[in-house]
């Protein structure tokens, strides 16, 4: 057999006579390095393979050792396996599923006979704990399609069958099969050398879930979890979940009085008067930088004959995500996306290439169909508005755009507290529309324009649009968490799709390009992230009420009403509780709903037209004369301050 060389991340070639595992290669370098491998990845992808892996001559190998960020997926994948194996030797008739990793940690499907609680995680963890300390290797093997069937039949584990025949019929012929003591499990990996490399794990939570998603298939019961690589990193994510909870936005706005739900409109939020200028203020600021950034406001209808879908090709990619209607045997589409309304707007007048870039910016309501397990208070919901807006450029004017694009996101979220975030690139997915070389060129602008503005980008394989790659902006709020919000979009596909046109320098007809973009993106989603990362506490010119009026005594009503009247003349939105409540009960109440200030009028204050000005920190500034007060007030509370 001709040498076989596998290439380094420093460009240094390891030689071999036969074709080496990635476990093998580092043992090659070392033997401490060979004891921390848990994965590789090879060839510039970024998915992790089984370091077991037999590799091809001329591979470039990237090594996933233990103090590799992304160990931590391989760790939860095999402490998977860990709790499915624990599950079983305690309870025999419990059968198994599928475990894969998730955002955060993991899960594993169960058929149990009888409900898990939580009061079984203690008994299940001390498993772990106990099969983790005996140290088992993880030995992987490849079973024929056939004798896989039979001994998982034989076990009686029709889920794993189910899940063999369908590889089967994809035409595999082989399966992996991976041990650990006298347990195994089907898998195609990544996983650890032995079960001793799981140093920290814990179970969270457990719901019910259907087989493969189904409602028609077997309830199974979803056992959730998380793996770290050592105690002191499971502790920090454990504090950061109780951070979290005291944050949850569903929990912040109901005491701030901001929306709620009602059965009768699934995962459609009401917004209360409250909730409202939270809503308004975000899209009246977004509105302000529309003028500035030389962007034009439409309006497009909800409703569409399905052509204009099927032309922008939702109806082939995304119908099951949408809400059809049947009037006078009329098939109509409720809009999930402004993007082929506005083409729609394009298409009906002539256009020169004087008139690019053309920004058209739209806010109006969507309707989208998420599976009800998906949803999750603002963050995931059925109907909304996005700050959302489509560009129609020429090539050359691709760059430039996209510069003004994260110029205009920058400006954003430095304004609302929001300056830390990541790039990524979302690539072409599987079902796509549109050639390879639209792809090709999409993706080349995008990478090439963020490159150039000395910005750094992650990749996110498959993650695009199906009808063009996304450059995604993804917010890290206060305690960590990442979050998407902004992306870019470019798209050559639609503009096609639509036959749009503009008239060039050279007097023939061009294709212009369609940038598709939002920086906050869905509203709701985006006011339950920004709950979540100021805890509530909005900025003043954000807040529903800036200034509440706390009395002391009724004696000084008639002073603290004609405050009440100065500040609504000046614009600002304030409120006078009068109740006959102790002063501390209502200071306490005030900073229940995160009202920047609080002014507070005794008899003395009255008397000498002054106020005590009590702020969200606690921090009180008394015997402060009222118009002084009034116009410091006056001035700070429409200045975008941040958190």
């Amino acid at each position: 057999m001709p040498e076989i060389q596998i290439i380094l991340p420093d460009n240094s070639v390891r030689t071999f006579d036969h074709n080496p595992t990635a476990l093998e290669v580092a043992a090659s370098i070392g033997s401490r390095l060979a004891k921390d491998t848990l994965g590789a990845k090879i060839n510039g992808s970024q998915e992790i393979i089984d370091f077991r892996t037999p590799l091809e001559n001329q591979t470039k190998l990237q090594l996933v050792t233990t103090k590799s960020p992304e160990s931590v997926e391989v760790i939860r994948h095999s402490a998977a396996h860990l709790m499915a194996q624990a599950v079983q030797q305690i309870w025999p008739e419990v059968k198994v599923t599928i475990g894969p990793v998730i955002e955060n940690g993991f899960y594993y499907d169960f058929d149990s006979p009888f409900n898990f609680t939580e009061e079984h995680f203690e008994k299940i963890e001390k498993k772990m704990e106990e099969l983790r300390n005996k140290d088992f290797p993880v030995v992987r093997e490849e079973w024929s399609i056939q004798k896989a069937i039979d001994i998982f039949t034989k076990m009686g584990e029709r889920f794993k069958v189910e899940l063999i025949k369908d590889l089967a019929a994809k035409g595999e012929t082989v399966v992996g099969i991976y041990h650990q003591g006298d347990w195994f499990d089907l898998c195609r990996g990544p996983h650890v050398q032995s079960t001793g490399q799981i140093k920290a794990f814990k179970l969270m939570k457990v719901a019910g879930a259907y087989w493969r998603g189904d409602e028609k298939n077997p309830m199974l019961q979803r056992v959730y979890a998380t793996a770290f690589n050592d105690k002191k990193d499971l502790d920090a994510y454990l504090v950061q979940l109780e951070e979290a909870a005291k944050r949850d936005h569903r929990r912040l706005g109901k005491e701030l009085g901001l929306f709620m739900f009602h059965e009768w409109a699934p995962a459609s939020p009401f917004f209360t008067g409250r909730g409202t200028v939270v809503y308004n203020e975000l899209i009246n600021y977004i509105r302000e930088l529309y003028h500035k950034y030389d962007y034009q406001e439409v309006i497009t209808p909800q409703i569409f004959d399905i052509e204009l879908f099927k032309t922008s090709g939702h109806y082939q990619n995304y119908k099951e995500n949408m809400y059809f209607s049947n009037p006078d045997e009329r098939e109509f589409g409720v809009k999930p996306m402004n993007c082929p309304s506005h083409c729609l707007l394009f298409a009906s007048e002539k256009h020169s290439y004087r008139e690019l870039p053309l920004r058209m910016a739209d806010f109006g309501r969507l309707h989208r169909y998420e599976k009800s397990g998906s949803l999750h208070g603002l963050s995931r919901v059925r109907t909304f508005c996005q700050d959302d807006a489509h560009i129609f450029c020429s090539m050359d004017q691709l760059k430039g755009e996209i510069f003004k694009f994260i110029e205009l996101l920058n400006e954003i979220y430095q304004t609302l507290g929001m300056p830390n975030y990541k790039l990524f690139l979302a690539t072409r997915p599987e079902n796509r529309m549109g050639s390879d070389e639209y792809w090709d060129m999409s993706e080349k602008a995008l990478g090439d324009a963020v490159t150039e503005m000395g910005l750094q980008f992650g990749v996110l394989p498959g993650e695009g649009a199906f009808y063009g790659p996304k450059l995604e902006m993804h917010f890290v709020d206060a305690i960590g968490r990442s979050w998407q919000t902004g992306t870019i979009q470019v798209d050559p596909n639609l503009p096609e799709a639509f036959d749009l046109k503009f008239t060039g320098e050279d007097n023939k007809e061009h294709r212009p390009l369609m940038l598709h973009r939002a920086v906050l993106g869905s509203l709701e989603r985006f006011i339950s992230v920004y709950l979540e990362h100021t805890a509530g506490h909005l900025p003043p010119w954000m807040s529903p009420n800036q200034v509440t009026i706390l009395n002391v005594t009724d004696r000084v009503n008639v002073f603290c009403e004609t405050m009440q009247a100065e500040l609504k003349a000046n614009g600002i939105r304030v409120e006078f509780d009068r109740r006959n409540e102790k002063l501390n009960f209502k200071i306490r109440e005030a900073q229940l709903k995160k009202v920047p200030y609080m002014l507070i009028v005794g008899d003395k204050e009255a008397e000498q037209r002054s106020v005590s000005v009590r702020l969200k920190d606690g921090s009180m500034h008394n015997n402060i004369p009222w118009e002084k007060a009034r116009e410091v007030i006056r001035k700070l509370l429409p200045e975008m301050a941040q958190v």
